[in-house]
């Protein structure tokens, strides 16, 4: 306990006072005197921290980052690349990024693909035919895996296109009978009785057809005067 750690690209220190290897996976849970609680902690998301470099011997063939960054890149053939100008781990290898004539290129750091690497000349040489630059689509969007963070869940949906309008169906002929009465639509310009309608229908006087007029009997004659008989 008590190292010391530093933020990249800054001069901010952050001294361990508790750490525990992970079980299920490689790295260690860290437990800095200088943040006290999550809110703190989340200034550090996707930071790199970087120490101090020890004091020792190294194995030969082994560097630090600091050590290779600004190292000139050059193709087998003799293509100009330009400069290291980042490292960074991707699965188990490093990657170096190399800025040049022809943009950033990622190199991974790999035998088959990194023929020579000599920092005491202040050069790193690779195979043009492996690294198989001019076979790599170019996409815009591309985004190192050392810059990648969580994609946003949720994208904004295409507004649907606008439903037609409905067409009338052409108008039929009301159906007789039953039907007619049941499920045929009135025609326009109708409508039902009220209540009120039908109970004052109800006590109306049913009109009939008059008799036709029949001839008058004929009055009886009037009965002959007495004679006198002489």
């Amino acid at each position: 306990m008590g190292d010391t750690l530093h933020i990249e690209g800054s001069t901010r220190t952050l001294t361990i006072v508790e750490s525990t290897a992970v079980a299920d996976g490689p790295g260690w849970w860290l437990r800095f005197a200088e943040i006290p609680d999550r809110e703190a902690a989340d200034s550090l998301r996707d930071a790199y921290l970087e120490i101090d470099p020890p004091v020792e011997e190294r194995e030969p063939g082994r560097w630090y980052f600091h050590e290779l960054e600004g190292l000139e890149v050059r193709g087998s053939d003799g293509t100009e690349l330009g400069r290291v100008v980042e490292i960074y781990r991707a699965g188990g290898a490093e990657v170096f990024l190399v800025r040049g004539p022809r943009g950033e290129i990622d190199v991974p750091g790999v035998k088959g693909i990194v023929l020579e690497l000599a920092p005491e000349r202040g050069e790193m040489v690779v195979d043009m035919e492996a690294l198989a630059l001019d076979a790599r689509p170019v996409d815009d969007d591309y985004v190192r895996p050392r810059d990648r963070r969580p994609a946003n869940p949720k994208q904004p949906k295409p507004p649907k296109p606008p439903r037609p309008a409905p067409v009338a169906p052409p108008p039929t002929a009301a159906p007789k009978g039953k039907a007619a009465r049941k499920g045929a639509p009135r025609d326009e310009g109708t409508r039902a009785l009220t209540p009120d309608e039908i109970e004052a229908l109800r006590g109306a006087p049913t009109a009939r057809t008059p008799a036709a007029p029949t001839a008058p009997a004929a009055a009886p004659a009037d009965p002959e005067p007495p004679t006198d008989a002489g």
